[in-house]
């Protein structure tokens, strides 16, 4: 009775075991079909390890996003055109800045004090000296002092403008320094190509987008994430935030210029001829602009897209595009392993040669 119940019992205990390991089975990932197998060199055990996780996208990765650049939606009023505004868009460079406090307040106020005193000017001669009044007309040609006045006080108010305006202009032109991050442009009719120097010299091409009931094929059309019409591209150019931006422009066939009101950039693209600019963009966000030089038939359907980052997701898109980082170090190559190649560990394996001693 006593072997009986032993019996049992063994039976029992391995049921377990071969349910237990089922259910090991069952819970085991995925991943560990995956693995991979070694054999121990010197015990001649398979050992199973697991396979290296890949490494997951980040949800900001500019691979995902749409035509592989930062996902960076446009916001109304801001580097874009808005109806029924009367003045420069909102400016997002020391430039930009600058020049649209010397439009603001400066330029407008004088042109505004001058074209009403003229005004009023005009209406007390008109009231003044009209026949009712004066039905005798004054003889005289000279009077020393009004020509004195109205000589010297233009001179002056030019004077006064041209100090900020030379200041101003300067500053435009200022050489870009040593970190700046330079941006070619080249016109081509009817579309811009872009080339990244200093990262590699990768290109990309900035076509418009087309509306919906404009497409063929399967060309994509424009949507609210784009842009608006006319002024949204497939391929945006994506720059830095708080970098020197060096900007270079030519052509490939006529004229054109490139212009982005926000940046207060408008620059001619010359055929054989590279002009230069920089500035530096201080805030994120979506900017637009377009062709300002006639340059043909599709002159209005040049239009630009720039996308601000931060430097590290520009740097990530940089790389995503096949490029470089500037300043970055090169990457060094690894050491060789003996192990993993077959002639390394040959010669290494080899016995060193006798030295031949010398006669005594």
């Amino acid at each position: 009775m006593t072997g009986r119940i032993t019996g049992l019992k063994s039976i029992m205990l391995a049921a377990g075991l071969v349910l237990g390991s089922a259910g090991a089975q069952a819970s085991a990932p995925a991943t560990t079909a995956a693995a991979q197998q070694s054999v121990a060199p010197a015990s001649g055990v398979a050992v199973v390890a697991p396979a290296p996780a890949a490494a997951l996208p980040t949800a900001n990765d500019p691979l995902l996003a749409l035509d592989g650049g930062p996902d960076i939606r446009p916001v109304d009023h801001i580097g874009q055109p808005t109806d029924k505004y009367i003045g420069v868009q909102a400016q997002v460079t020391p430039n930009g800045r600058r020049a649209a406090w010397m439009h603001n307040d400066i330029l407008v106020p004088v042109i505004t004090i001058i074209s009403v005193f003229v005004l009023l000017l005009l209406f007390w001669v008109m009231w003044r000296y009209r026949r009712a009044a004066n039905p005798v007309a004054s003889k005289t040609s000279h009077n020393t002092m009004i020509e004195v006045i109205w000589t010297l006080a233009p001179v002056v108010i030019l004077v006064l403008i041209a100090v900020p305006s030379i200041g101003l202009l300067q500053a435009q032109y200022k050489p870009a320094p040593a970190n700046a991050i330079t941006l070619k442009a080249i016109g081509n009719q009817w579309y811009w190509s872009y080339q990244y120097p200093d990262n590699g010299g990768f290109e990309i091409t900035s076509n418009m987008l087309k509306e919906k009931n404009m497409v063929t094929g399967e060309e994509r059309a424009r949507t609210d994430a784009d842009g608006p019409p006319l002024l949204a591209t497939d391929n945006r150019i994506v720059l830095p935030v708080g970098v020197p931006i060096r900007l270079l422009t030519t052509s490939n066939d006529v004229i054109h210029a490139w212009a982005m009101p926000a940046f207060w950039i408008k620059l001619d693209a010359i055929p054989g001829r590279i002009n230069e600019t920089s500035f530096t963009i201080e805030k994120p966000g979506v900017y637009f602009g377009q062709c300002s030089e006639l340059c043909g038939a599709r002159h209005g359907f040049m239009p630009i897209t720039v996308a601000a980052v931060d430097k590290a997701t520009f740097d990530k898109w940089v790389i995503a595009k096949g490029g470089t980082v500037k300043g970055a170090a090169a990457p060094t190559p690894p050491a060789a392993d003996p192990a993993a190649d077959p002639a390394i560990a040959t010669v290494a394996a080899a016995p060193a040669a006798a030295a031949p001693q010398a006669d005594k």
